[in-house]
């Protein structure tokens, strides 16, 4: 029994390891979140679905390809798709707020950002690769419980804070898309 508490934690702590620290897809998270709690949970969630498909992905072909060589690709990849995400959230401060969606726009952009964010990718080949080769079930459940905690916590907090001082929302918006280019060159620094 001890065992599987111990994974289970371990799986936790894997989970918040890979969704709390800054980045990229929190940037995104937070961005939405200031429109609506609801964009925030499902910003949240096309990433935790991207999460799913990249450690999938990792388990299958953990013993089969050495993707050590293609990083460098991931990284310009990566720098494109923040430089994208940057203009168009610098460009939603310029206008007014787009009206409610439906969520699927909201969910495939936060999928494709997150398949294709370097921080994300780089988890998976590193940590995830470890974790495919020591972890059960257990560890997976730990994983990605942490991961939906996060997913619904974070636009929360972000969205009930932003209610309450409406001009933390602008500024939240504009530091995202600033830092997100901010991102977009540490990428290309690194595959360079």
């Amino acid at each position: 029994m001890s065992s599987i508490l111990f994974d289970l934690a371990f799986g936790i702590a894997l989970g918040f390891s890979l969704t709390i620290p800054p980045g990229p897809m929190n940037l995104f998270i937070a961005a939405q979140s200031v429109r609506s709690f609801r964009e925030g949970v499902t910003t949240g969630f096309g990433a935790m679905m991207a999460d799913l498909t990249l450690g999938v992905v990792v388990y299958a072909v953990r013993s089969i390809v050495d993707l050590g060589a293609e990083l460098r690709w991931i990284y310009l990849l990566g720098a494109a798709v923040m430089v994208y995400l940057g203009i168009g959230l610098l460009r939603r401060t310029r206008r007014p707020p787009p009206p409610e969606t439906s969520g699927v726009r909201t969910f495939t952009t936060a999928f494709g950002i997150g398949i294709s964010n370097p921080f994300q990718v780089v988890w998976w080949l590193t940590v995830g690769i470890a974790f495919a080769y020591i972890g059960g079930l257990v560890l997976f459940v730990g994983l990605f419980g942490a991961i939906a905690v996060w997913i619904v916590a974070f636009p929360w907090a972000v969205h009930r804070g932003t209610e309450r001082r409406p001009g933390v929302a602008h500024a939240i918006v504009v530091v995202s898309g600033v830092l997100v280019f901010g991102f977009a060159a540490y990428f290309l620094f690194l595959a360079l």
